[in-house]
Formats: C-alpha cells, sequence, structure tokens
C-alpha cells in the first residue's frame, strides 16, 4: 500500500554559470511555477524562451543573492557548479608551465599522434598532464616520483572533490607519459588507481522505451531515438553514421570507428529500414546521416541531448534518462529475450565479456522467477 506523503516534496531550482557572448552569466531552471515566474521577473531577470530560462550577468548579480532571493520553504536550491567551478579556479590558481615542460609534453603528443591515437584521447590526455605537471611545478620533470602523484591526488583531486573517473585518467595519462620519458624517478609500477565503484547500468521498461520513440512528431528525433535504441548505439556511433552505413539489402548497419577504434556490424530489421527510408527521403542528407540546419554539418552533440529532453517533457517520465540508457536498455532487453551474452558483447562492440556480464545483475527474466518466503507464510 503506497505511503501517503505528509508534506509537499520541495521542487528544485537550480543555479549555474555559464560563459554567454564573452561574458559569464548565471543560468536558473525550475518546472514552470507562477510564484517563481514572477519573483524572477520582478529580480530584472531575463527569460530566454528558446533554452527556457532565467538569467543574469554575472557582474550585476551573485549567487548568493540569487540563493536567497530564491529560496523558501517550497523551493530547493540546486548549485550543481559550484564544485567543477571551484576545481577550475584552484587549476587558474597553479603556476604555468615551463618551456622545458612544454616542448617534452609537445613531443609526447607528436607520438600518440604516429601511434593514431584519437583526437579525443589526446586531448584528454593533455589536460590531465598539464594539471599534474603545473601542480609540480617546483619540480624538474626527472625529479617528479610518484610520492607526488599522492600528494596531488590529496591537495588536488580529493581537495576539490573531483571524480574517481578524472583521477584515472590522470593515471592513464602520467603512465604513458613517464613510460615515454628517459631518466626519471617516476615509477609507474607504484602509480595506483582509484578503487572503482560499479554502479548498474540503469535500465528503462520497453513501456518507457516505447512511449520516449513515439513522443516526437518530428521524424528525424523520432528516427534518431528509435535507432540508438535499436542498435544499441552510443551518442557518437549514431552522429558519425554516413547513408552508406546503411545497406538495407543486407539488413546491416555499418558501425565504423567506434569505441576504441574498431568497426562492428548490427542488423536491422525491416521496421528500422522503412524508418530511414522514409527520413532519407524527407531530409536528403549530404555528408552525415543525420545533419544540422546546413546541409553536410553534423548534427551536434548537445542538439541531440536536447532531442531526448523534449521527449521525457513529453511523456511525462521523470527519470534522469540519458542516451545511454537506450543502450543499456537495449542490451538488457536481448538478454531477457534469450539472446545469448556472448552475441550481446559483439553487438555492444565490448573488448571484454565481463563488461556484457553487467547486464546479467539488471535483468529481471531471472529474478521474476524467485519466490519470496514471505509469501508462504
Amino acid at each position: 500500500m503506497p505511503e501517503h506523503r505528509t508534506t509537499r516534496e520541495k521542487q528544485q531550482v537550480r543555479i549555474r554559470a555559464i560563459a554567454h557572448r564573452g561574458q559569464e552569466v548565471w543560468l536558473v531552471t525550475f518546472l514552470y511555477s507562477t510564484v517563481l515566474y514572477n519573483r524572477c521577473k520582478k529580480m530584472g531577470g531575463r527569460y530566454t524562451r528558446t533554452h527556457k530560462v532565467w538569467w543574469w550577468p554575472a557582474g550585476q548579480v551573485s549567487e548568493g543573492w540569487l540563493n536567497t532571493v530564491l529560496s523558501d520553504k517550497r523551493h530547493k536550491i540546486s548549485n550543481q557548479q559550484r564544485t567543477k567551478r571551484t576545481a577550475r579556479a584552484n587549476r587558474n590558481e597553479l603556476p604555468k608551465l615551463s618551456l622545458e615542460k612544454e616542448e617534452k609534453l609537445e613531443v609526447f603528443i607528436r607520438w600518440m599522434l604516429s601511434k593514431r591515437y584519437s583526437k579525443h584521447s589526446i586531448r584528454t590526455y593533455r589536460a590531465a598532464l598539464v594539471v599534474f605537471l603545473r601542480f609540480n611545478m617546483g619540480k624538474a620533470l626527472d625529479e617528479i616520483c610518484h610520492e607526488d602523484f599522492v600528494h596531488f591526488n590529496n591537495d588536488y583531486i580529493l581537495k576539490n572533490k573531483l571524480s574517481a573517473s578524472y583521477q584515472n585518467q590522470i593515471v592513464n595519462a602520467i603512465k604513458l607519459f613517464f613510460h615515454k620519458m628517459e631518466n626519471t624517478k617516476m615509477n609507474i609500477e607504484l602509480i595506483h588507481r582509484p578503487r572503482r565503484s560499479r554502479p548498474l547500468p540503469s535500465v528503462l521498461s520497453k513501456e518507457e522505451v516505447k512511449k520516449i520513440l513515439e513522443a516526437h512528431g518530428n521524424l528525424k528525433h523520432r528516427t534518431m531515438l528509435s535507432l540508438i535504441y535499436a542498435c544499441g548505439l552510443r551518442r557518437g556511433e549514431l552522429l558519425n553514421l554516413r547513408p552508406s552505413d546503411v545497406e538495407s539489402q543486407r539488413h546491416l548497419l555499418i558501425i565504423r570507428q567506434g569505441k576504441g577504434g574498431k568497426d562492428r556490424v548490427v542488423p536491422i530489421s525491416d521496421r528500422i529500414i522503412k524508418m530511414l527510408r522514409e527520413y532519407y527521403k524527407a531530409y536528403q542528407p549530404e555528408k552525415w546521416l543525420f545533419e544540422g540546419q546546413k546541409p553536410g554539418a553534423q548534427y551536434s552533440p548537445k542538439s541531440l541531448g536536447s532531442v531526448l529532453k523534449q521527449a521525457l517533457d513529453k511523456t511525462g517520465i521523470k527519470k534522469n534518462v540519458t542516451l545511454h540508457w537506450l543502450r543499456h536498455s537495449y542490451a538488457t532487453h536481448l538478454l531477457e529475450s534469450g539472446t545469448d551474452l556472448r552475441y550481446i558483447q559483439k553487438l555492444l562492440g565490448h573488448k571484454s565479456s565481463r563488461t556484457t556480464e553487467v547486464y546479467t545483475h539488471v535483468s529481471t527474466k531471472s529474478l521474476q522467477n524467485i519466490k519470496s518466503p514471505f509469501d508462504e507464510l
């Protein structure tokens, strides 16, 4: 029997800072509330209908002032970017890289380019190394050791409450960089990784997926979301598709240069092929299967995220769904329908079967057959 709430749940008001047209502004978002709408208007806030947010120039108001005037018994303030801003401020306070370290870093980047590391990996590794080397500007490169990494973890990573995944990126970058360095005191075998948390993948029911995929009247939006779920695609894999990657005669979709630079093929049904044909006839994409407003321009990741958000708003689903949830749901629903785990691994492009096995923990097929001893009392 559901528990009745005695108090009304607080509505969350989100405050965050962004750079807009060369100046920093405060953005305020919330589910529609007449009280908050009138309050923001009275406070001199500016409203944009395109993004459905209120904003103020950071030079005119402070975060503390916004907290004070917007908070009350019915509204809860969420400052989600405070930690990121603090970490960014602390990073900016670090000394600049010396010429020697800049040169060594550029040599390392050229080496990664020659090994054909992806642009994303090179950008991530470089950013991680710059922070670590700036933190240790008091030492020459050949004097930095693993104890300096422990010091960096405690006084920068943990102090700024940065994530374990970011810490792991730092570890990857340091290990690779110092492995290529000569005459160094750094023992990369002593560089420890953070203890990994193993959260279960978030999965939607088939009914929820159906609602999301049918929410949009726009054919392009509906096709993009449907293809992510129907083929278990990552966001980047969808956006990198070209019209020639759809082999309708063979009922196959070719995914090129997925995660880890791997190609793979996934089957597509007659229903998806029919949807893709309708979409292609209506939009006539030139270079990419899904293009933005300009012909030949790739559809942006941010716009794709907005497509999902709009679908969630229309369905009324309150979960914090991301595009990757559709991929997780695809794998879980395949497993529940009896598909062998080895085939699911190939369809998802997982290097290790251990990565795919996580879906056995969220599949409800076996759990539903378990009878609680409570029912036998």
